[in-house]
């Protein structure tokens, strides 16, 4: 088939990859996002999905709406047989999706219908699932809502963060979503409708939602952590300002801290929260790059009585 890829981060690059290797099809053109501001210096900087298509030489769109006319002419005018998505990041309208003979074809990282949204991996860890995966469905106008063509599994191991989770998932992903477009070319695949049991949404997480909330239980705390690394990144209060928690570990049977309360050693910090204490492994002050926990409190001097999630932040 004639494939128009789809995407925008660095986790779709695998599956662009994965097209670009296959024999059976072709990839015409990409279409991605915008150049953005990235850096100290805020230049405008291709989207990976755009730098590593522009490296094998195909064609990149990069439409500000996905149903600005001058893009939806030029998508008519190649033609593509199927459309397959990896983390686009804007909607789109039926009039494009009405151009590929064969449909807009998602890859999504969660088992559906289970997490649709903008930010599976990231709810899956906070629910504490302990199997997740990826599947590709057929695009539709509802969010995530379309028939299923097929699913991979992958186990949510006790201190993935969600950075850890995609990188994996997007490699299996990666290879489910080829064999999709080999399905879908050779008639074998026919995609099955999903049930209407077992829907949970995953909306995009905010900076409020990273917010670690001291008086819940260890458990909570540290899916909290895994869950927000790299985004939005968890963080708590101290001194007043923001201190961003970058990794972390339930202690069981520490206890004897309430919530927020510090107790410091030569080489660790135990925090208290709703159940046992969880010891800070890695923390980044703002403006500062991450370092060491044990580090960190020696730098800082953290006085008795001293806690962290104090209210005011600067």
């Amino acid at each position: 088939m004639r494939l128009v890829f789809a995407g925008t981060p660095e986790v779709a690059v695998p599956a662009l990859d994965a097209l670009i290797a296959s024999e059976r099809h072709e990839v015409v053109a990409v279409v991605t996002r915008p150049d953005a501001p990235a850096g100290r210096g805020r230049r405008l900087v291709a989207s990976p999905v755009a730098e590593r298509a522009e490296e094998a030489g195909i064609e990149v769109l990069k439409p500000n709406r996905p149903r600005d006319e001058e893009f939806l002419a030029r998508l008519r005018e190649i033609g593509p047989d199927c459309c397959p998505v990896v983390a686009y990041g804007a909607l789109l309208p039926k009039v494009a999706l009405d151009i590929p003979v064969r449909g807009w074809v998602n890859l999504h990282f969660s088992l559906l219908p289970a997490w649709r949204g903008a930010a599976p991996v990231q709810h899956a860890i906070l629910a504490g699932d302990q199997i997740t995966g990826a599947s590709t469905f057929l695009i539709e106008e509802g969010l995530d809502s379309g028939p299923v063509f097929g699913t991979v599994t992958e186990e949510v191991r006790p201190t993935d963060t969600s950075g850890d989770l995609l990188t994996r998932l997007a490699f299996a992903g990666s290879g489910l979503l080829a064999a999709t477009m080999d399905g879908i070319e050779d008639g074998t695949l026919q995609a099955v409708p999903q049930p209407a049991d077992g829907v949970s949404l995953a909306p995009k997480l905010t900076v409020e939602d990273a917010q670690v909330d001291w008086s819940a239980p260890a458990l909570r705390v540290d899916r909290v952590v895994r869950g927000c690394t790299p985004a939005p990144g968890a963080w708590t209060v101290f001194r007043g300002e923001r201190l961003k928690l970058v990794a972390a570990r339930p202690l069981p049977g520490e206890e004897g801290l309430a919530p927020g309360d510090l107790a410091v050693g030569k080489n660790h910090v135990h925090v208290g929260t709703g159940s046992h204490a969880v010891e800070l492994l890695w923390v980044q002050p703002q403006g500062k790059k991450p370092m060491r926990a044990a580090d960190w409190a020696r730098g800082v001097r953290i006085a008795p009585g001293e806690r962290l999630g104090a209210a005011d932040v600067r």
